[in-house]
């Protein structure tokens, strides 16, 4: 066999070898584009349906497979953001319920007090002078519940800007604590104050940590009453000052624990007369103490011991 044969063999088969490789990476390029096309498809109709469903593609392409994932991973999180949506959605629905029949409730009341006092006109004054208290009792009410409204509004919002300043945490405490000294007492309470003696420091806005104190106090006395007690205790660990406010009443658990810091949640007993409660005290609590570096979280034995513990920063500061 002459050289100039051997040499158009081989070129023969050079060219048969590439004629192989071209089709096979023209047979897999047909496969891809099929599956692509396919896979495309699929989704196109799970968004188009909006269906929870996710891509499944049967393929042996290693990259089409980890795409097939990363496309899942998205389907996924648009999947738990539509879960927020109508979370929040019917989170909201049930706020501006709540909140219609708030306000709605006392200002009946105030109307109907006011009717009475154009009636009791010619009864005297003694008799105007009691309905025209229990107008303000109420008007004031309703003041309130749409000061705390506005007030988480501007949280959520992050339009409240708070001052930091040095505060001996103590003395809040026990001033606080005072200042339900008449509800305390009437109702029999037994108050325990666990306060070192030595003063302890926290960094915070003054009314923010005052405001956090009172809602938590008097969440304790409205839904705590059953067991007549009611329990201060705290402690610096590290860097931070837990405060811990205690009641044996009923305590909270199963659902009403996993919700009793979200907007408008209150108990089926939980409207005491004397210190009426709206869902929003506990949500601003934590909103306030989160803006200031710390958090509240709750721990609940009902018929025993619920906790509600306040962190907050501790302020190292040497004067």
């Amino acid at each position: 066999m002459s050289g100039d044969v051997l040499i158009v063999l081989l070129l023969a088969l050079i060219v048969f070898l590439a004629f192989l490789v071209v089709y096979q990476q023209f047979a897999f390029t047909k496969g891809i584009r099929k599956e692509l096309k396919q896979a495309g498809e699929k989704l196109e109709k799970i968004l188009g349906t909006d269906s929870d469903e996710k891509l499944t593609v049967f393929t042996d392409h290693k990259e089409l497979t980890e795409l097939a994932a990363q496309i899942n991973e998205l389907l996924l999180d648009r999947q738990r953001m539509k879960a927020e949506y109508r979370r929040q959605k019917l989170a909201s629905k049930k706020m501006l319920a709540n909140i219609s029949h708030d306000i709605k409730t006392p200002l009946t009341v105030i109307l109907g007090y006011l009717e009475m006092m154009r009636l009791e006109q010619g009864k005297g004054a003694g008799a105007a002078d009691a309905t025209l208290e229990k107008v303000e009792a109420k008007a004031k009410q309703v003041s309130e519940l749409i000061s705390q409204f506005f007030t988480l509004a501007k949280l959520e919002a992050g339009d409240m800007k708070l001052e930091e300043e040095r505060l001996e945490i103590g003395e809040l405490c026990r001033e606080n604590v005072l200042g339900f000294y008449d509800v305390l007492s009437q109702k029999g309470y037994e108050v325990e104050l666990s306060i070192p003696d030595e003063k302890i420091f926290v960094r915070g806005d003054r009314n923010a940590v005052e405001r956090i104190l009172y809602n938590l106090l008097s969440n304790a006395i409205r839904y705590g009453g059953d067991g007549k007690y009611l329990g201060i205790d705290l402690r610096k660990e590290g860097g931070t000052v837990l405060i811990d406010v205690i009641d044996k009443g009923q305590g909270i658990s199963g659902e009403a624990a996993e919700h009793v810091f979200d907007r408008l949640y209150t108990g089926e007993d939980s409207r005491n007369r004397e210190i009426k409660g709206n869902g929003l005290g506990l949500t601003i609590a934590r909103n306030l103490a989160r803006q200031m570096g710390g958090d509240i979280t709750l721990s609940s034995q009902p018929g025993v011991r619920t906790v509600f513990e306040v962190t907050l920063k501790f302020d190292e500061t040497i004067q």
